[in-house]
């Protein structure tokens, strides 16, 4: 019997449970896949938390990005076949060793990316492609601060916009991370728990202060955030790690230099097919080329999914995570 983890009520990391799942066989449209890896991502923590309501209510199994082999092909699936290798990031579903999954929401890994990589690399490597080719196109000579630099969307930005031309600045919590962070593509890196970064980034930047703000910290970097940047600079919020943003008045952008702000998520991005594969090609071509090296530095088991979390919230991980079903 396949395996999966369960949440059936919101609280800590012990309501992940480790249960037997019949995944079922696939409907038109769809595909029965057998998971090789599967991602950890902070949204994981959110729908177990309750922050995030989880789609579809309980039962639930969390995991929203993954690889793996086709199993079977259900009616109308004329682009796949078993035996080939597919990766996807979607909303829920993936915390289990086999799962069926609409064809149209996967794509095909290819040669030179390994099943460990895919998994890695889908849901964060694809947020990282809209945040810097599609909310703000960042261009050689922009300059731009993110947020927990370290951790796993950080890590591939920071390289991908370096690759861009831009010039990267990024926070970090611990002299280890800053040093992670570094390696993968950040000029300049500022321990918020030394240094008040809106300091920290008018130093960098001679007071010229930054074209876009990413950032996926939420209560406690707000609404600092706002000013590191120029006029009429962008404040892209697209996560929430120390809680929501709490709410504020629109006059606050234009006191802080007619700022503009976006909520983004990649599932609207990515809604449309040709963009979940203009996305994909993108992110894949990027790797392929070295320009951005994909670092795998935990791997947990299946079952321990709750240990995962439990790190993954007291910030005892750097860059990637992935779960081995």
């Amino acid at each position: 019997m396949s395996k999966a983890i369960r949440i059936h009520a919101h609280g800590g990391p012990e309501v992940l449970t480790y249960e037997n799942a019949d995944p079922g066989q696939p409907g038109s449209g769809q595909i029965l896949v057998r998971h090789t890896a599967i991602g950890l991502n902070f949204i994981d923590v959110y729908h177990r938390s309750g922050l995030y309501p989880p789609p579809g209510g309980f039962p639930l199994i969390p995991g929203s990005e993954a690889a793996g082999v086709v199993l079977h092909v259900g009616e109308g699936v004329a682009w796949l076949k078993p035996g080939d290798r597919i990766a996807y990031a979607v909303t829920t579903g993936a915390y289990a060793e086999e799962r069926v999954v609409d064809a149209s929401r996967v794509v095909k890994v290819p040669d030179g990316i390994s099943d460990e990589q895919a998994a890695a690399m889908m849901l964060k490597g694809m947020t990282a492609e809209y945040l810097l080719r599609r909310t703000f196109k960042v261009k050689a000579g922009d300059t731009i601060l993110f947020h927990a630099a370290a951790g796993g969307v950080g890590l591939i930005l920071g390289q991908w916009a370096k690759h861009l031309g831009a010039t990267v600045i990024g926070t970090a919590s611990s002299t280890d991370k800053i040093e992670i962070a570094k390696a993968h593509g950040f000029d300049h890196v500022i321990n918020y728990r030394e240094q008040d970064f809106v300091e920290g980034v008018a130093a960098i930047t001679g007071g010229k202060k930054c074209d876009v703000v990413y950032d996926s910290v939420g209560n406690d970097t707000f609404p600092a955030s706002l000013d590191c940047l120029k006029p009429l600079g962008m404040f892209v919020s697209f996560g929430q790690s120390s809680g929501p943003i709490p709410p504020f008045s629109m006059s606050l952008l234009a006191q802080k230099g007619s700022l503009f702000a976006t909520r983004p998520t990649l599932f609207v991005y990515n809604a449309k097919r040709e963009d979940l594969d203009a996305s994909a090609a993108a992110l894949f071509n990027v790797v392929l080329s070295g320009a951005v090296k994909i670092q795998i530095n935990q791997r947990y088991a299946l079952k321990d999914a709750g240990k995962a979390h439990a790190d993954l919230e007291g910030r005892r991980t750097t860059g990637t995570t992935i779960l081995i079903p």
